[in-house]
């Protein structure tokens, strides 16, 4: 018991409140498991990070478009610092020796990787085809620049020395374009596949100059 004063009486008796006494709560094992398992998440998602950070590289990828058929040269690519990449398969830039010469397999879209399934060594000739290369004038071309894929006529001309039906105008052979290069300016060579079976007619017409181009169809 305690004095109180009270209306500066004299002292009187007052009860004294008990001390209050704190509980302690309880951790529930769940929840400290969930935080248990919360700080192993985070520290597994700090370590994929820093090693996704470690695995960036240097890589290919396409810098304008190529098409399907066309070599791939040295300012049709750039290098990229690419993270992680696992699955793509793109080519390292060290390896840019590799890739330039080789013909794009697939179309090369700008802003994609460059793998090496997207370009190939092997001639753009189907089931029973043959390449041949025509030379041409700047004039004889049907279309400024011809692309690999498009489809073209080669019509035989009248021989000039000949008369009647021994003249031979008007044979018509189909071919697709494999390349075109120009050595001059008022020079073209163009490669195109043949079927095996229009090849000889064809090289004799050229060799006579009797051979014109027709184009049919873009790729």
């Amino acid at each position: 018991m305690s004095l109180a004063t009270r209306n500066a009486t004299g002292p009187v008796d007052a009860p004294v409140s008990p001390p209050k006494v704190v509980r302690q709560r309880r951790v529930r094992p769940g929840l400290l498991g969930l935080a248990v398992l919360l700080i192993a998440l985070g520290g597994l998602g700090a370590a994929f990070a820093v090693t996704s950070v470690r695995a960036t590289g240097s890589y290919l990828a396409v810098a304008r478009p190529v098409e399907v058929g066309r070599e791939v040269s040295a300012a049709d690519l750039i290098t990229v610092q690419v993270a992680g990449g696992q699955g793509l398969h793109p080519v390292p830039a060290g390896r840019l020796d590799e890739v330039v010469g080789k013909r794009a397999a697939v179309a090369l879209v700008p802003g994609t990787l460059l793998t090496l399934g997207q370009v190939t060594d092997d001639p753009m000739l189907g089931p029973g085809q043959q390449q041949i290369a025509l030379g041409l004038k700047t004039a004889q071309v049907p279309a400024r620049e011809l692309h690999p894929g498009d489809k073209v006529l080669l019509v035989s001309t009248p021989d000039e020395n000949a008369t009647g039906a021994a003249a031979g105008a008007g044979t018509r052979f189909a071919a697709t374009v494999i390349d075109m290069v120009s050595p001059t300016d008022d020079e073209k060579v163009l490669y195109l596949a043949l079927l095996v079976r229009d090849v000889p007619a064809v090289v004799a017409l050229a060799a006579q100059e009797r051979i014109a181009v027709v184009l049919t169809e873009a790729a």
